[in-house]
């Protein structure tokens, strides 16, 4: 980690690469070996054991529930995932072209409006919150998806988890088993990560103590970017983009690489390893395409990891693949539009950002770092007229 002090004061860490602004309880990451824990759970461990409603109760109380509290965050999730009905007023008239993710922006901040407890700022309250904007977001994402196509939204079943509830909804027909479970252990991948551009975002705005409906606008303002969010988006476009033209996906890789063109799906700000994440994803990638009958995505998807790992190599680098890479082809293989990849994640790390903001609340202290001025100095004021 890098210092950030010297005995004259701060240093520049641009990208506040380095610094540690706060302590927590809730993720631990070590990029070099390609560790990831949740409250100290390994990732691959959770993916493969619990349930996305368990690893939200991890989040928000530090550790795995009982069957009585799974059970009962269960039946509140499934209370709190119908729309009101002037939410989806609005959603009707929203551009039918929007980006979802400006949706889900603007339609946030409208739950925040018409929620009797937004500007409580208990303990008890947020929590409550934080379990309605669980279960709507989904709702709001696959309600969108549906009225931009012409298509009624589909009300949510109560005897469906969350993603089999968001792939009932967006797709008006039950998933079968294992496309329910790949999309659950998906959303427990995603589920949290750290102090990440977004993470940050909410809880700066948290810092101010402002409510926790527009800490979590904040964070999905900054999820919105492509090199946040919409990295997965890129790349099933890049896939689809080497499908179509024919070419060899060995040849189109290192055309890109010539160019000093980046491969989306590889390297990570944190991670000079393979993303732990990206193991999990790609079994599950295999499993579900494999019962579709389709591996094409995985093939094309594995046929330019191996090319990338030559070309690393005789360049001498270490650019791995990220969580990215096969995301991509399995929400694409589960029905979900790519320009709802981006909206997707935020469905899940949802629970990571409240519970960050849980963390901030109760140890709160205003964030406002400062800024290196490089500007000119001892400028004087020309008169008006002699500009």
């Amino acid at each position: 980690m890098a210092d950030t002090t010297t005995a004259s004061g701060p240093i520049y860490a641009p990208g506040l690469e380095g610094v540690v602004v706060a302590q927590t309880k809730l993720c631990y990451i070590d990029g070099e070996k390609g560790e990831l824990l949740y409250v100290g759970y390994d990732i691959e461990d959770l993916a493969r054991h619990t349930s996305f409603e368990e690893v939200a109760f991890l989040l928000w109380n530090l550790r795995l529930p009982n069957r009585s509290e799974l059970d009962q965050l269960k039946a509140d999730l499934t209370a709190e995932r119908a729309l009101p009905p002037e939410v989806v007023d609005h959603l009707k008239r929203y551009p039918r072209d929007a980006h979802p993710m400006a949706v889900l922006r603007t339609a946030v901040s409208l739950l925040g409006l018409v929620d009797p407890e937004a500007e409580d700022m208990s303990e008890a309250a947020h929590r409550r919150k934080a379990i309605r904007l669980t279960a709507k977001i989904p709702s709001l994402v696959a309600a969108y998806d549906r009225l931009r196509k012409g298509n009624a939204p589909v009300e949510p079943r109560p005897d469906l988890d969350t993603a089999g509830n968001f792939l009932y909804m967006l797709n008006a027909e039950l998933p079968r088993p294992i496309e329910a479970r790949t999309f659950d252990a998906a959303l427990v991948l995603h589920a949290e990560h750290g102090m990440n551009a977004s993470t940050f975002a909410a809880r700066v705005t948290a810092s101010t103590r402002s409510d926790l409906h527009s800490a979590v606008v904040s964070a999905i303002g900054a999820l919105k970017g492509p090199a946040h969010g919409g990295a997965n988006e890129e790349v099933m476009k890049m896939l689809l983009e080497i499908d179509r033209s024919g070419v060899d996906p060995a040849e189109w890789v290192r055309q890109r690489l010539e160019r000093g063109e980046r491969i989306m799906g590889f390297g990570h700000r944190v991670y000079r390893t393979v993303d732990p994440r990206a193991i999990v994803l790609r079994e599950l990638a295999e499993q579900i395409m494999k019962e579709r009958g389709d591996t094409k995505w995985l093939e094309l998807s594995d046929r330019i990891r191996a090319v990338m790992a030559e070309e690393m190599e005789r360049r001498g680098k270490r650019v791995y693949p990220n969580v990215d890479f096969f995301s991509a082809s399995v929400y694409k293989t589960l029905g979900i539009d790519l320009d709802l990849f981006p909206a997707v994640f935020a469905m899940a790390r949802i629970t990571g950002w409240t519970a960050h903001l849980f963390e901030q609340y109760a140890n709160n202290r205003l964030i406002r770092p400062e800024a290196e001025y490089v500007g000119p100095r001892g400028l004087k004021v020309v008169p008006l007229d002699q500009r």
